[in-house]
């Protein structure tokens, strides 16, 4: 994952739109298959109940909410800054034929007032982004984690995947107003004979 302007997610969101249209492929879901069944399984295992409200931070194709709904949750929602993105999650939901899930254009760094109460956070890949925009990242850090304590109800999770920070730098980045629950097991990779990971997941919840 590279930094990129805004205007090129858009770019690379409209070019899955056509292709979504023109075959029926919804594009690249980030991290893979088993990221999606990592957070699912540990919803199950908590006994989240179904009908808990789930935001999707930065949800770009809208695959991680087909799979929610497909495990029986019903109050969902999705945000993406780009209208691509979010044009290309309605189209993946109605071919779908999903009807608990709903879309909306939003800048997390700016979240409308109605967007709030959520029991559930998810986030992969999109703190990552925040992180490498070249203009002010600390600041939008900062405003990431303030937006999430805006959206999150007290007591609520949220589940992070990242590729570009340890677990030690996410407790870092979150130790305002959220604590650990667990670390989620993630691939390990070997490299000049150190093992380590490609991909940090965790639960934080909201003190």
């Amino acid at each position: 994952l590279s930094p990129r302007p805004d205007s090129s997610w858009d770019a690379a969101y409209e070019r899955e739109l056509q292709t979504f249209e023109d075959i029926g492929d919804a594009g690249e879901i980030w991290f893979g298959e088993e990221s999606m069944v990592r957070i699912i399984r540990w919803l199950e295992k908590q006994k989240v109940p179904l009908d808990s409200p789930v935001l999707d931070i930065g949800t770009g194709n809208g695959v991680l909410l087909i799979e929610l709904a497909k495990s029986g949750y019903t109050n969902l929602t999705g945000i993406d800054y780009s209208p691509s993105a979010i044009q290309l999650s309605e189209k993946v939901r109605e071919k779908e034929g999903m009807s608990g899930i709903n879309l909306k254009v939003e800048d997390f760094l700016a979240p409308s007032a109605e967007l709030s109460g959520f029991e559930i956070c998810i986030d992969k890949g999109t703190f990552d982004a925040i992180s490498l925009n070249p203009d002010n990242a600390v600041g939008k850090r900062k405003q990431y984690v303030r937006s999430l304590c805006s959206v999150l109800k007290p007591e609520g999770f949220f589940l992070i995947t990242s590729c570009n920070w340890t677990k030690e730098e996410l407790l870092n980045e979150f130790r305002e107003g959220f604590e650990i629950v667990e670390e989620l097991p993630t691939p390990k990779f070997c490299f000049g004979g150190r093992i380590g990971n490609s991909v940090t997941a965790l639960v934080f919840q909201r003190k």
